[in-house]
This record gives C-alpha cells, sequence and structure tokens, in this order.
C-alpha cells in the first residue's frame, strides 16, 4: 500500500479542521438515515418492482446498465437468470417465470446457459401446478445438455404428478445412467416404482369390477326378459341385430337421475337372493305435488301392504283433511305413448302390473299415480282421458 505524501496529509487535516467550524449539509438526518440509506442501491435490501427514475435515479441507471441490449446476449440471458433465480427464491415464481423467458429470447449460443434457462423455468411452472409446461420444458433441458441430472430430477417429479409413472421409473433409470449413485433419483425411483405398481393394480382390480357388473347386468337382463317386463328405450331403432346390446346399454343406465327430488338417487333394479326382482318405485301425488319413494319394493310384494304402510297408523302432513286411507285409494299407471290410464287393483303384485303389455318401465323406475276414491280432484283429473281397468 502506497505511504500517503505530506502534501495529502495536509490536505486531510485542512479538510477535517473544516468541519470543526462548518455543519456538513450532505449528511443523512438523525431520525431517518435508515430509510435514507435503503435508497442507496448498494445497501437495497430489497428491490422495488417498478423503478421510478424520479424517485430512484440511481437504481434506474444501473437498471440501464445491466439490461443494455447492446450487451453480448450471453450477458443478457445470464442477467435475467439471476433475476429469475432471486424471484425463484423469493416465491415469486410468476416473474421467475417471466425472467427464464426473457433469458431465452436472447438466444445466446451458451447451450449450458439455455439449458439452465429450461430446467429453472420448469421448476417455477412446476411451483405453479403447470407440470405440462414444465415437463415440455426439461425435455428441451435434456436435449441441450443430456448430462443435466436436474433436468431428470425434475422431470420425474413432473410425471409423478401427472401420474406418468412408468415414464418417471424411465426418466430415473436414464439418469441413473449418468450418475448410479444419484441420491435424489435414486429415492424418486423408489417412489415412483411404488406408485406405478399401485396403478397397475387398481387398474387390474378395475377390470375385474368392470367385468363382474357387466355379467351381472346381463343376468339381471335375462331375468327382466324371461319375467316380460318391458324397458322402455327412447333411441330404440327398427333393427332387432344390436336389440340386446342397446337394452344392455340402457339397463346400465337405470336410475333416478334427473329426478327433481331430495330422494336417493342411487337406487337400481337388482334380483335377491330367491331370484326376485326388487326395484325402486316412485310413487306419486299429483293432487297435492307430493312423492314418495320405495326404495326396495319386491316384485312379489302386493300394493296394499305398501299402502298400509304408508298411510296406515300416521298420515303424511301433507294430508291436511285425513283423507288418503289405505282402503279409500286407487292407483293407476299411466301409457305415456297413447295418452291412457289404466287403473290397477290394490291386490296386484308389482310383477303382474310390469307385466301388463301397456307397461314400459322408464328411466329404471316404475312409477304409479295414487288418488282418493270418489273425490273432486280424481274426477277433474281423469277427464278427457281415457280409463282402462286392470283385472
Amino acid at each position: 500500500m502506497a505511504s500517503q505524501s505530506p502534501e495529502d496529509e495536509d490536505y486531510m487535516d485542512a479538510f477535517m479542521d473544516k468541519f470543526k467550524t462548518e455543519k456538513y449539509e450532505g449528511g443523512f438526518n438523525e431520525d431517518t438515515w435508515e430509510e435514507e440509506i435503503e435508497k442507496i442501491p448498494m445497501f437495497m435490501k430489497k428491490v422495488p418492482t417498478e423503478i421510478d427514475p424520479e424517485k430512484n435515479p440511481d437504481l434506474a441507471c444501473l437498471q440501464a446498465m445491466i439490461y443494455d441490449e447492446d450487451r453480448p446476449p450471453e450477458d443478457q440471458a445470464k442477467t435475467y437468470k439471476d433475476d429469475g433465480n432471486y424471484y425463484f427464491k423469493e416465491k415469486k415464481y410468476k416473474q421467475a417465470v417471466a425472467s427464464y423467458t426473457e433469458g431465452l429470447k436472447k438466444k445466446c449460443s451458451n447451450q449450458e446457459v439455455n439449458a439452465i434457462l429450461y430446467t429453472n423455468r420448469a421448476a417455477a411452472q412446476f411451483h405453479l401446478g403447470n407440470h405440462r409446461s414444465a415437463l415440455n420444458d426439461v425435455i428441451v433441458a435434456r436435449k441441450l445438455k443430456p448430462d443435466h441430472l436436474k433436468a431428470f430430477v425434475r422431470g420425474v417429479l413432473c410425471h409423478i404428478e401427472l401420474k406418468n409413472f412408468s415414464e418417471a421409473v424411465q426418466w430415473c433409470d436414464n439418469g441413473l445412467k449418468i450418475d448410479p449413485k444419484e441420491k435424489q433419483l435414486l429415492e424418486l425411483r423408489t417412489k415412483a416404482d411404488k406408485l406405478k405398481r399401485a396403478k397397475e393394480r387398481d387398474a387390474r382390480k378395475a377390470r375385474l369390477k368392470e367385468k363382474k357388473q357387466l355379467s351381472e347386468k346381463e343376468v339381471l337382463l335375462r331375468a327382466i326378459k324371461d319375467k316380460k317386463i318391458k324397458i322402455f328405450n327412447p333411441h330404440c331403432g327398427s333393427s332387432d341385430e344390436d336389440e340386446e346390446d342397446r337394452e344392455l346399454k340402457h339397463l346400465s343406465e337405470l336410475s333416478l337421475a334427473g329426478l327433481d327430488s331430495e330422494i336417493a338417487v342411487s337406487s337400481t333394479v337388482f334380483l335377491n337372493e330367491n331370484g326376485n326382482l326388487v326395484w325402486p318405485v316412485l310413487i306419486l301425488y299429483p293432487e297435492y305435488g307430493q312423492t314418495d319413494f320405495i326404495s326396495a319394493f319386491n316384485e312379489e310384494s302386493r300394493f296394499i301392504d305398501h299402502l298400509h304402510v304408508m298411510f296406515g297408523q300416521e298420515l303424511p302432513p301433507w294430508d291436511i283433511d285425513h283423507k288418503y286411507l289405505p282402503t279409500e285409494l286407487e292407483l293407476y299407471f299411466e301409457d305415456v305413448e297413447r295418452e291412457e290410464m289404466y287403473q290397477i287393483n290394490e291386490g296386484h303384485t308389482l310383477l303382474q302390473v310390469l307385466q301388463h303389455k301397456r307397461y314400459f318401465v322408464r328411466n329404471g323406475t316404475p312409477s304409479f299415480i295414487v288418488l282418493v276414491r270418489s273425490s273432486p280432484f280424481l274426477k277433474q283429473y281423469l277427464t278427457g282421458r281415457n280409463v282402462h281397468i286392470v283385472k
């Protein structure tokens, strides 16, 4: 270190003596010095997102120097890479993606820098939940730098999130060819392989379940056909070539879907242990706009037995006149196509009614109308309709 000359020492002494009589006006304010020093770029703890040249002229000058378009593309790309890394550490992943993208736009000739930009952008995209975009970036990074292990790791993580477990295992294997002891890839391979086996096991179970359900549906369809029960199929064509396939498809959709009610819509027809069909049945009370839902109506059960349960000891709250008594009720079903009504005997079983030549089960749920015998509403409701009595 060079020694100071006597002239320099004399100058400094004179400079310091001046402040014994004169107050320095360019110093920091005692009360606000922390805020003032924070405005100096060298001492800034956080860089403002938007730089106002009037408020921060020094910072604006530095920014102009750093992002000078005349600088070499590689230097510009590295600057944006550093910016992206800063935003990434601050968990500002959208800004990080934007910075890495700007770096890639510089199209520098250094492929290693480009590979890092792609890999880092993939990491930011991953944290944003854009797993497909992240995977596309690491695929490009691998092409630019085939031995870039970070690209392998991030690609494996993407494949796992996308549930491409077989691909995740393959990426691990390819990466381990480069470094067989890479700890993260070894751990991820174990995880991916475990998930792959679980996915394959679940797929096998799903196929077996589907096969079993298909078999059960075929048995159910056969039982319905053997009992001469007709399923209404709005898509039924004129050809009989695939009639059974159409009926089986329609049967698979039997449910109460689309019914505007709070009743359980998951009930469907099934065969019990005695070989009897058990149906979900809907009972309609048009006089009051009410419904009842019987989730399991055995085909051998009589209507009167259910009516005694529904209107026996306790009447529904909407029957304010107490007129819905089992012995005073009449049951009907409607022939929608012919716009005709059929009165059925309360002593009939469900199977007897379903086997009627004009009864078609719609939406997988037989439905029936209940009216009060000799009531004014019954007469009004049936006026203008052809009514047949089922014997």
